[in-house]
This record gives structure tokens, C-alpha cells and sequence, in this order.
């Protein structure tokens, strides 16, 4: 048994560095359990990436002012749009450059990348000259009151202006994905946050010849730490370092690409701000039960975002292992694929399940010692915990779809399940039926039982193997 362990040990540790230095990118034939892995880790380690650029940023900025603070909250939810309109290009960029790849089609997958890149930067200039200009009328029409207004505008300036950094990122990230090539993506975030950590106190606090810019700081070197990612990509995409490698000759405007591009990640724009704002909803109303009952609520949802990071990894892995077996015509793959990291995402999903099940309120107490806070968050994280075999299988299904090019399908189920399903019932079983926040509790957790069984039965039906992007 021990040889046999030492084996396994040794060619895991093998495919791990093999899956974060990218020395393997061909996802169409083989093992697809080793596939799952190769694309799994690198896009895991990438979303912890974001989770500590986030982390970070928020450690920093609370040193310096309760308006520092809310100026970043006020600011994130204004930029809440840009996101929505950086994930939903990420789709399509993804689900088109996979399916070229899949087809042998690398003249194809340039052509996309290249235009992808171009709806990224216009997109970012339009929405970064109106912030820049307006940033304070923003704040004021965010609630922001005068004296936030005057120590935090410059912040929302430059995060809003230099929204580029973000677009880019995002989009550059989801072509090498597309392209399998899953460990440059992490790689660009660890760069990316690696500066951002090392430039945050500089510039928040001064040091040396660099003068204390405050809230602004951490702006600046967001933008110095993702600017430098972008270069980055930038160097990789046009030197050759990557599947795709774009030549100066490649970079001429294809309106016919572009047009496929905007009509795929409309469906991908649409998911998220679905999403995001049926949780703006839920927040609203888990205000009404009291700020300690929020703060309950709130710190469980942070638990909850972190573990979910290597879901969404896997989530992204089916994702380009769906187009690039569609575009090799090997739709049965594809499918084999999903199911198989559904199988794997089910069993992580089920042990924190288990986790949150028992340890719930010791975990909610490691970031507040109030008793109400601790009973809710512990709550809270208890009744998710129940669906989340559910929410598992959900998020790799819904990510399938959107590889595939399908972002309509998931759009229509989540505008089921969240707006039409969610809220109505939140609000019936907290207010109505006087549940209070367990209600809303509930209600989160049927929504994701409800979205993962209509996504599945519509997943089997295959007609997402017929799209064409």
C-alpha cells in the first residue's frame, strides 16, 4: 500500500506543478479527470488571488477613516456595473476562443481575442471619462454625505477612470482560459496582487518621497498593480508565451466577431446583474431585523464567498472544457465533463457542508463576539449549508451553459429562480409569515435548490451542444 500511496503522491504533485507552470494545454483528448485537474487548480489559486486583493485593500483603508471605508463600499457598488459588463465579455471570450481552439481554429481565436480586447477598451473609455469627470456627483447621488464626499472623490476618480485595469484584466484572463491556458491567467493575479499588497501602504500612508495619499492611495495602486498585470498579459499575448499569439497584422476591426462577441455576453451581463442585484434585495431587507442581525448576515456571506473560491475554479474549468470539446465535435466529452466536475465540486461542496453544519457559530465567532451576531451568522450559514450539494452541481451546470455559448439559457433560469422565486418568497416568509431573517435564510437556499434542478433538466435536454458561436 505504501509504494502504491507514494505513487499516487508523487504524480499528483507532478500534475500540480504541470498545472500551474501550464506545461499542458490540450483538453480534447485524455484523461479528463486529469483535464478537470490541469484547469482546476490554476483557476483555484486564481480566485483566491481576488479574495486577498480584496482582503487586503479593506485591512488597509479601515486604518484610515470610517469614510475611507465607505467610500470604497459607495464607489464598489457604482463600479458593480463595470463588472457586470467585464464578466459578461469574459464569457463570450471565453466560450468563443475555447470553441476556435476545440476546432484547431488558432486564426480564429486571435480574431476573437483581438476584438474582445477592442469592446473592452471602448466600453472602459466611455465609462472611465464619465467617472472621472462626475466622480462627485456620483458619491452625492449614492447617498454620500459632503464631508465623505470631499475626502473620498478622488478615490472614485481614479478607480472609476482607470476602470480599464479592471475590463482588461478580466477579459485578457478569460481569452488565456479559453486558450486552456489556465496557470498564465493565475499567474497575472499574482503579479497583479503581489503589487497591490507591497503599494497599498505606500501610497495610503506615505513613505519616503511618496506623499500619504489616503483613500486614494489604495486607488492608485490598484491601478499600478493591475495596470502592471495588464502590460503583462499584454507581453505574453503579443510574444508568444500563450497558445495564441497575436501579430500586429491580426489587430484590424472584424465587425461580423465583434457583433458575435456582444450578442453572447449580453446573456453573461444579464446572469450577473440578476445576481447581484436580488442580493442588493436581500440586503435591504436583512436590514429591517436590526444591524446585529445584518452583521450576522453579512460576516456568514464573507465565510461563505471564500470557500466558495475552488467551486468557481472547477465551475470555470467545465466551462472551457465544454467549448473546446465542442469545437473538436465531441459533444459527449463535453457532457462526460461536466457531470464528472459536477461529481468533484459535490464532494468539496459536501465536506464544507459538513463544516459548516457543525462549527457554524465558532466560525461566525472569530469575527464578532456578540451573541446575536454569532446566533444569525451561525444560523444563516447552517440553512445554506443544506442546499449546497445542490449549489455544487448548479454553478458547474450554469458555467457549461455559458462555455458552450448558451448564455441566454442560464439568464432565464436565474431570472426564475431569484427574482421571480427568491425574493417574493423571502419576502413572504420573513415579513408575511414573521420568520424574520431565517426566512431569508430559506429563501436563499431554495433558490439555489430550485436553480440547480431546472438547470440540470435543461442541461440534459443538450440543445446547448447545437449552439454556434
Amino acid at each position: 500500500m505504501k509504494p502504491s500511496s507514494t505513487l499516487t503522491f508523487k504524480k499528483l504533485y507532478q500534475y500540480f506543478i504541470q498545472a500551474i507552470t501550464g506545461k499542458e494545454n490540450e483538453f480534447t483528448t485524455g484523461s479528463i479527470r486529469k483535464a478537470i485537474f490541469m484547469l482546476s487548480i490554476p483557476m483555484i489559486l486564481e480566485m483566491m488571488m481576488e479574495s486577498i486583493f480584496a482582503i487586503v485593500d479593506i485591512a488597509y483603508v479601515s486604518q484610515v477613516s470610517v469614510n475611507a471605508v465607505a467610500t470604497i463600499g459607495l464607489t464598489e457598488s457604482v463600479i458593480t456595473l463595470v463588472y457586470a459588463i467585464a464578466i459578461g465579455l469574459s464569457m463570450a471570450a471565453t466560450a468563443v476562443v475555447a470553441r476556435r481552439i476545440g476546432e484547431k481554429d488558432v486564426q480564429g481565436a486571435k480574431e476573437a481575442a483581438v476584438q474582445a480586447i477592442a469592446l473592452g477598451v471602448l466600453v472602459s473609455l466611455v465609462v472611465g471619462i464619465f467617472g472621472f469627470l462626475f466622480a462627485k456627483e456620483i458619491l452625492a447621488l449614492m447617498g454620500a454625505e459632503p464631508e465623505l464626499i470631499t475626502e473620498g472623490y478622488g478615490y472614485t476618480q481614479l478607480l472609476i477612470g482607470g476602470n480599464i485595469t479592471i475590463l482588461l484584466l478580466f477579459l485578457i484572463n478569460a481569452i488565456f482560459r479559453g486558450a486552456g491556458n489556465a496557470s498564465v491567467a493565475m499567474w497575472t493575479l499574482v503579479l497583479s496582487n503581489g503589487l497591490n499588497i507591497i503599494l497599498d501602504p505606500i501610497f495610503i500612508f506615505g513613505w519616503g518621497p511618496v506623499p500619504e495619499y489616503g483613500v486614494m492611495g489604495a486607488a492608485i495602486a490598484t491601478n499600478i498593480g493591475r495596470g502592471s498585470a495588464v502590460l503583462f498579459q499584454l507581453a505574453i499575448l503579443f510574444f508568444g508565451w500563450s497558445t495564441i499569439q497575436i501579430k500586429f497584422k491580426d489587430m484590424v476591426l472584424r465587425l461580423k466577431v465583434m457583433m458575435n462577441l456582444i450578442k453572447v455576453s449580453l446573456g453573461g451581463i444579464a446572469q450577473f446583474l440578476i445576481g447581484t442585484s436580488s442580493w442588493v434585495f436581500l440586503m435591504r431587507m436583512m436590514a429591517e431585523f436590526g444591524s446585529e442581525v445584518l452583521a450576522g448576515y453579512t460576516i456568514a456571506i464573507r465565510i461563505m464567498l471564500f470557500t466558495l473560491m475552488p467551486s468557481w475554479g472547477m465551475s470555470n474549468a467545465a466551462a472551457t472544457l465544454v467549448g473546446q470539446n465542442l469545437g473538436a465535435k465531441k459533444p459527449e466529452r463535453a457532457e462526460t465533463s461536466v457531470w464528472k466536475t459536477g461529481k468533484y465540486n459535490a464532494y468539496f461542496m459536501g465536506i464544507v457542508s459538513i463544516i459548516y453544519l457543525f462549527f457554524a457559530h465558532d466560525l461566525v465567532g472569530w469575527f464578532n463576539d456578540n451573541p446575536v451576531v454569532i446566533e444569525n451568522g451561525g444560523l444563516c450559514l447552517q440553512i445554506i449549508a443544506i442546499g449546497y450539494i445542490f449549489y455544487a452541481y448548479g454553478m458547474v451546470v450554469t458555467q457549461a451553459f455559458n462555455g458552450a455559448g448558451d448564455t441566454g439559457t442560464p439568464t432565464k433560469i436565474n431570472l426564475v429562480a431569484f427574482w421571480m422565486f427568491q425574493l417574493p418568497f423571502a419576502y413572504l416568509a420573513a415579513i408575511t409569515f414573521e420568520l424574520g431573517a431565517m426566512g431569508v435564510f430559506i429563501a436563499i437556499t431554495a433558490a439555489e435548490v430550485l436553480l440547480a434542478i431546472v438547470s440540470i433538466i435543461w442541461f440534459k435536454k443538450g440543445k446547448w451542444k447545437k449552439v454556434q458561436v
